[in-house]
This record gives C-alpha cells, structure tokens and sequence, in this order.
C-alpha cells in the first residue's frame, strides 16, 4: 500500500487556521449580565440595632443561620453553619465566610 501524497491546502484554508476566534464564547454577554448596581450602605435604626442585636444572641455555633450582609458595594445573603462567633474581634463566621458585625443587615 503506497502513500500518497497529500494535496496541498489553498492559501485561504491555510491563513483560516491562524484567525483569532472566541475561545470563551459568550463571555462578553456573562460579564455583562455579572455587573451589578452599587448601592449604599443601609444605616441602622436605633429600632433595627436593638433587633439585630436580639437575633445574633439568638445563633450559636454549629447551628444554621441566614445572614444579609454588606459587602463591596451590594448586599450579599449567605445560609450555612456558623463556624463561629467572635465577640472579641466582631467577626460572625458562616462555614468559611467572615463576616464583620458592622456590615450585618438582618440575621435569620
């Protein structure tokens, strides 16, 4: 069985192999679906304080909480175990994310 030679390939075939193409497709358009509105930051009522304060007795370690937070510029809602709960340092840890006691909207 003999091998034949192989034809070449046209120029314009040729130059299609080296043209950039999207490797990511549809990247562009999930990026700018990911954008988000910045908002401010809600500022407590003394009211707001007083229950936030009650509802944060109220978890303990081990035991699941839904946390609304402030983070970056948008609130954030997080459900998971509280791994812990640091008075010291005002750090509420829900699994692995820190919380700090300041940037807490509500706590459920």
């Amino acid at each position: 069985m003999a091998n034949k030679p192989k034809e070449k390939m046209p120029i314009e075939e040729r130059a299609k192999q080296f043209m950039p193409f999207a490797a990511l497709r549809g990247l562009p358009d999930a990026l700018a679906a990911k954008e988000k509105v910045l908002v401010p930051k809600i500022e407590l009522s003394p009211e707001m304080a007083e229950e936030l304060d009650r509802r944060m007795h109220l978890i303990a370690k081990g035991k699941m909480a839904t946390v609304v937070y402030f983070s970056k510029g948008e609130y954030i809602k997080i459900t998971g175990l509280v791994a812990r709960i640091d008075e010291t340092s005002r750090i509420l840890q829900i699994v692995n994310t820190k919380i700090p006691f300041e940037d807490i909207l509500q706590v459920e």
